[in-house]
């Protein structure tokens, strides 16, 4: 089962332990998603995909000011009438 495992990964690395489990339940084996992660653990693959990065900020974009600083707000729309 890991033989195949690794067949199916070296094939399409950015398959994960769902589309693997079902590759190899369409070829006749019976193995579920939880079977198929435990031995992708046991084997050290996982799946290609790209992992977030979402505290990048893009250098070419521009940084506005926050303009209520300093402001003491202390009544409800006190924020709008302000200029």
């Amino acid at each position: 089962m890991k033989r195949r495992i690794d067949e199916i990964y070296t094939e399409a690395p950015f398959y994960g332990a769902r589309k693997i489990a079902e590759q190899l339940q369409q070829e006749g084996h019976s193995c579920c998603r939880v079977t198929a992660r435990k031995y992708m653990l046991q084997m050290g693959i996982e799946a290609i995909v790209p992992k977030p990065n979402l505290s990048q900020r893009n250098q070419e974009h521009k940084v506005y000011p926050y303009l209520l600083r300093g402001m003491s707000i202390d009544s409800p729309n006190a924020v709008w009438g302000q200029a």
